[in-house]
């Protein structure tokens, strides 16, 4: 295993100390040593109900016969960023998450990493440093948000929050109209809802293989989402196991269907931007 290099041997003493100190048993040591990388956060709705999968896919990873560690990366909400300069901080966060992963993984010689994301530059980010670190991977995307209610009319951020906007300059809705709209637009956790950024690239992480199927559109929230995460970690357990990584996942074919999925749901133009530079951490080329 990976991991022996800071568990094994006379002279990881300091490595193992060090272990026991975050509580960890003794006996435990010789379990693969799974990471689970978090981008929880209380700023993005389609995060804030992480910590709930998070205890799910631990579970998964302790059945399936890993010890978890829990680390976390930062994530930037697109449209709470959008019409200020926070937009400059958005695309440069989806690196930032690759270099980051790249730097825990490697220095604690994990063996294999369950990717818990779901936002715009946190998913391309986390498939980059999946494709990267190329260890034993697999990605649980925490999925979309419901749709709201307002006046007997299904409502959504977009058309009710930036459209809302315009019919308000317009004279045609209200002050108050606009706060009723804006309170329904997003009424629980989960990415925004359509074939956004987000919901875009969950569904080309489960085509390409990354996650399990029918995680891309499990709504945030469900029950069938949690049973997933569990699963998810149970799974990452086998890919140690049997060495499968990302780049044997993630090859030229995988990224052929993403494409050909991608433009049969049309989905966020954004992808021309992800696709291209996770495939080039996967060692391809994607004009």
């Amino acid at each position: 295993m990976r991991s022996d290099a800071i568990k094994k041997g006379f002279e990881r003493a300091p490595a193992r100390a060090l272990l026991y100190g975050t509580g960890m048993p003794e006996k435990e040591l010789k379990r693969p040593f799974i990471g689970i990388c978090s981008s929880f956060t209380d700023l993005i709705p389609g995060h804030a109900g992480m910590r709930t999968l998070e205890r799910a896919i631990e579970k998964g990873i302790h059945t399936g016969g890993g010890y978890s560690f829990i680390f976390s990366v930062p994530g930037v909400c697109d449209g709470i960023a959008m019409g200020h300069r926070g937009m400059h901080y958005s695309l440069p966060s989806r690196d930032a998450i690759a270099d980051m992963i790249e730097c825990v993984v490697e220095a604690h010689a994990l063996d294999g990493v369950v990717f818990l994301t779901n936002c715009d530059k946190i998913t391309p980010g986390m498939l980059m440093a999946a494709a990267r670190i190329n260890i034993p991977s697999i990605v649980v995307t925490a999925g979309p948000m419901p749709t709201g209610n307002w006046r007997m009319k299904k409502r959504s951020f977009i058309d009710d929050t930036f459209e809302s906007v315009g019919r308000f300059q317009k004279g045609e809705i209200d002050a108050t109209e606009l706060s009723r709209l804006e309170m329904a637009a997003c009424p629980a956790q989960g990415a925004c809802q359509g074939m956004f950024t987000a919901n875009t690239m969950a569904c080309l992480t489960e085509v390409m293989g990354m996650s399990l199927p029918g995680c891309a559109t499990a709504l945030a929230g469900q029950a069938k989402k949690q049973r997933i995460a569990f699963e998810s970690g149970v799974v990452v357990c086998d890919l140690v196991k049997n060495d499968i990584k990302p780049r044997d996942i993630m090859n030229e074919k995988a990224f052929h269907n993403a494409i050909v999925a991608d433009l049969a749901l049309g989905g966020s133009t954004n992808t021309t931007l992800h696709l291209p530079a996770v495939a080039y951490d996967a060692g391809l080329e994607l004009n």
